[in-house]
């Protein structure tokens, strides 16, 4: 039951997530199941580049599979310095997310038929299918189907060391001394401190930036959960307020029953008081 709501929920436009989830949590509370209803209670709302994406999961496994093997091709041919088939696998690359990014367009218009492609925003969903590319985390959310935010390749990752090329005697320019080792070990040796040095900076730099990203998803997650407590809180006063509209038509009711009533009693007493005065007058 609980993957089938979250596919459902999932899949679902964003803009009606928030009463469905609440739906869902009745239905299973009504059911008995607290731990589901616990577990539903907890879904956040997907923005709609991840709706995007989830849609993919949910309706396309196939080619997301397919993208998640084009990853690892990527990954091993960056490992083991493959420079030609690296080219050709980039290329796949840019043609499975273009061809994703297009289904995932057309799967949007299909579930909403009020959306339009300028609605659409499609460059958060490359982005988030470039990331998962790189990104074997975001790969697994992506598969998932229940993503809530887009991601963002920042361009951290494996990067292949540069290819090296021993240079022949007959390459060798003619006539021209080779410099000697120890010549040479010195700005190798400098170069290679400000390699380190610049290497140990960019290291720092993604610790920082990934430490904000998790500080950021945190606070996102936070005010989601707020956001979710408000609109439940919401649902429950629009429900009270409901109950007592009814209850206070209930009393103009009653009040203009009784109203009425008095009115009747007041109408009788009056004609007789009319009816004994007459009465006494003509002596009878």
């Amino acid at each position: 039951m609980r993957g089938e709501v979250g596919e459902r929920l999932y899949s679902a436009p964003p803009e009606g997530f928030i009463a469905a989830r609440d739906e869902a949590v009745a239905e299973a509370k009504a059911s008995g199941d607290v731990d589901a209803a616990r577990e539903i209670a907890k879904l956040r709302k997907p923005t709609v580049a991840a709706w995007l994406v989830n849609l993919l999961a949910i309706r396309r496994p196939d080619l997301m599979g397919e993208l998640v093997e084009l990853s690892r091709a990527l990954r091993a041919a960056q490992r083991d310095l493959q420079g030609p088939q690296l080219r050709e696998l980039s290329a796949q690359r840019r043609q499975a997310v273009a061809g994703l990014v297009d289904e995932a367009r057309k799967l949007g218009l299909a579930a909403d038929p009020s959306l339009t492609r300028a609605k659409l925003p499609l460059s958060e969903v490359e982005n988030t299918l470039t990331a998962a590319l790189s990104d074997e985390d975001v790969a697994a959310q992506v598969r998932s189907g229940r993503l809530v935010r887009a991601a963002a390749y920042a361009g951290f990752g494996e990067v292949p060391r540069p290819q090296l090329r021993l240079v022949t005697a007959e390459e060798a320019v003619p006539e021209r001394p080779a410099p000697r080792a120890e010549d040479r070990r010195g700005p190798l040796k400098r170069e290679l401190t400000a390699a380190r040095t610049a290497q140990k900076q960019a290291e720092t730099d993604l610790e920082k930036a990934a430490t904000a990203e998790r500080r950021g998803a945190d606070a996102l997650a936070r005010v989601e959960a707020e956001l979710a407590e408000v609109e439940r809180r919401r649902a429950a006063a629009e429900e009270e307020l409901s109950r007592r509209k009814v209850a206070r038509k209930a009393a103009e009711r009653a009040v203009a029953t009784a109203r009425r009533h008095t009115g009747e009693v007041e109408g009788a007493l009056e004609a007789l008081d009319r009816d004994r005065t007459g009465k006494a007058q003509s002596g009878g």
